[in-house]
């Protein structure tokens, strides 16, 4: 089965869990179950199926038809080329393709002249006005081909100016471009583009980021410690007739060398083995000699030889658009394809599966604990009114100013639950002070001040790993103050259930020590930026302005993401003492109305028990198909959902 395939079955599956979702939302509203918890646990969920990305960089040094085989796994549909990949250098600047609803079909570029100014790539994204945008016709593959050539357009500039953008510099001669007759050297014209369309693969999810060579990817330091570290898979390639090169192995250990825990998220693909197609060799010879080049080829990048795929990626497009099986067999394009697919999105497909199963199984726990607090309820009034049969009116009024009373006590009760939100939200107060912009800012400032220090960077390695120091301890504390505040919820809470009755649980508390693991991967790249080649570069003010900004950029997202869990967390809890407050008083309500009908008519004992008891069933109902809707959409039930689609 094709990545295609594989990726329309991801997203066929995403569909499926999204309607079941909305349709789980629309029964919990009817059923008036869609507290503030129970809503904000069914949002979270929402977002994070619908707005669940998958990032493919392609990385390779020039002509090593990379763009190639990025138009014959994607783009073959189209029966021609879509991103350009004639001989030479063709994609010239780093090139997303994704889709957003929100826009029309457009390509947008980046002036390069943008890397003159410090905001980051991300702070230019929130500035559209500043790019140059070209409306694209995604039903006229002609039209698409020739917008999107643009990403290779350069411009021609004296070695001072391409010195200020970032490709010259006289420490690296080797580095740098050459110098054409009339003493102007070609730059590429854009910084960053934009490619917007609606391709089912990009509809559901799959963002394609295609760089350029090793001099454009160190120039950019926003692309090599932001962007890459974070796509979900790395396809490396390389071309079969050279193997590994001195400048491939200088982009593997400089951008791409795997965690211990990533390593099965780069491929690397040997390609244009057509070249080695050799009329005067048998096809076991061939054979054999890509074989070699491919065990070879893993040796020395240290990965297993299953991730090193030898294809044609010309011939592969070929054999599609002319739709030659034989030929097709022959690219062993098909084998690249299973690895996408079945490898690389089967695992994210894994990971987002087991991760909404856990958010479904606390949907389903909040939900759970309100209905658990009305069946008891309605028990308690059934065991009440069973105790009136056969009493007197006296009995009955009694009975009537008891409920009154103890409603009265459980109204003057307001300042002690009070008492239980204040500290709770000055704790919090102290642990939200720790994860906030003005906090991480004064922590990275430090290292912000040493990067913009004129000339060599000598103290900047240490300034890093003082700086991440400080902020894992800020995690560490932060950890320390959410324990502190889960051990007062329990012992509040356990307190409240024996006072009022109530079957109040605090929620699973937020993991915020799974981010230290984040903290660690952005100090790598960052370390491994720095001591890989890149001094000359950090001698310049405005790049170390770039690669500081780089590193706020980064972190402010994984910061904000421990800040959203936090908050679930909080409303996760104050809203469940919430509800169980809103259900205590609607029964108070309902015990009193039970009351007074029964003193006004003789059977309204008996008809009120048939009510409540009627009510007690229909809530089983409820319960078994909260379970039923629940089920659909968590772990195994999920994951099989999947497996019948790629099977179908």
């Amino acid at each position: 089965m094709s990545f295609n395939q594989d990726f329309n079955d991801h997203g066929a599956w995403r569909k499926q869990f999204a309607l079941r979702l909305k349709s789980l939302g629309d029964w919990l509203r009817e059923q008036d179950l869609l507290e503030a918890g129970v809503r904000e646990r069914l949002d979270q969920l929402q977002s994070q199926v619908k707005n669940d990305k998958m990032m493919v960089a392609f990385v390779a040094e020039f002509s090593r038809g990379k763009s190639e085989l990025i138009n014959a796994v994607f783009f073959a549909g189209y029966g021609r080329r879509i991103m350009p990949a004639s001989a030479g250098r063709t994609t010239m600047c780093p090139t997303e393709l994704g889709y957003d609803a929100d826009l029309p079909p457009c390509l947008r570029l980046l002036p390069i002249e943008s890397r003159l100014q410090p905001q980051t790539l991300m702070d230019w994204r929130n500035a559209p006005d500043k790019w140059e945008r070209v409306n694209l016709d995604v039903n006229d593959p002609q039209q698409l081909a020739k917008a999107i050539q643009k990403v290779a357009e350069i411009r021609r500039v004296t070695t001072d100016e391409a010195a200020k953008l970032g490709f010259w510099s006289e420490e690296a001669p080797e580095d740098n471009p050459s110098i054409g007759s009339d003493g102007l050297v070609e730059v590429p014209k854009w910084r960053h583009a934009l490619i917007n369309m609606a391709h089912p693969l990009l509809k559901q999810g799959l963002v394609i980021l295609d760089t350029p060579g090793l001099n454009a990817i160190g120039a950019e330091p926003e692309l090599t410690v932001s962007l890459l570290p974070q796509a979900q898979a790395v396809v490396f390639i390389l071309a079969a007739d050279t193997g590994v090169t001195k400048s491939d192995l200088s982009i593997w250990r400089e951008h791409l060398v795997p965690t211990e825990d990533a390593v099965d998220s780069r491929l690397v693909v040997l390609n244009k083995i057509d070249t080695m197609w050799d009329a005067l060799s048998s096809p076991e010879q061939v054979q054999l000699q890509i074989a070699s080049q491919r065990t070879d080829s893993a040796e020395v990048l240290g990965l297993d030889p299953r991730q090193v795929i030898a294809v044609s990626a010309q011939k592969g497009l070929l054999a599609k658009v002319s739709r030659d099986d034989k030929l097709l067999h022959a690219s062993n394009l098909p084998a690249l394809e299973t690895a996408l697919g079945e490898g690389l999105l089967g695992r994210r497909r894994q990971i987002l599966g087991h991760s909404v199963s856990q958010g479904v199984m606390a949907l389903r726990q909040e939900t759970g604990r309100l209905m658990h607090t009305r069946s008891r309820d309605i028990m308690e009034q059934i065991q009440e009114l069973e105790g009136l049969r056969g009493k007197n009116t006296g009995v009955i009024k009694q009975m009537r100013l008891r409920i009154e009373q103890e409603q009265a006590d459980f109204d003057a009760s307001g300042a002690k639950i009070q008492a239980v939100r204040s500290v709770h939200l000055r704790l919090l107060k102290d642990l939200f002070a720790l994860l906030d912009n003005t906090h991480l800012k004064k922590r990275v400032a430090e290292l912000a001040h040493a990067l913009k220090q004129p000339g060599i960077k000598l103290g900047v390695r240490r300034a890093y790993t003082h700086t991440f120091k400080r902020l894992g301890a800020d995690l560490a504390q932060a950890e320390k103050l959410a324990v502190d505040i889960q051990s007062m919820l329990e012992g509040s809470f356990k307190s409240l259930n024996a006072e009022y009755g109530f079957s109040l649980q605090p929620p699973s508390p937020p993991q915020l020590a799974a981010y230290q693991k984040d903290l660690v991967l952005i100090e790598k790249s960052h370390l491994q930026y720095l001591g890989l080649g890149n001094a000359l570069r950090l001698a310049q003010p405005e790049f170390a302005e770039r690669l500081a900004r780089a590193l706020m950029s980064r972190l402010r997202v994984v910061y904000d993401t421990a800040i959203n869990e936090v908050e679930l967390w909080n409303k996760s809890a104050a809203s469940q003492l919430d509800a169980q407050l809103r259900e205590r008083r609607r029964n108070f309500s309902r015990r009193i109305e039970a009351v007074s009908r029964i003193q006004q008519a003789a059977g309204g004992l008996d008809e009120r028990i048939r009510e409540l008891q009627s009510q007690q069933s229909h809530l089983a109902l409820i319960e078994a198909k909260l379970n039923e809707l629940t089920g659909q959409l968590s772990g195994p039930i999920a994951e099989e959902a999947v497996t019948e689609l790629a099977s179908a």
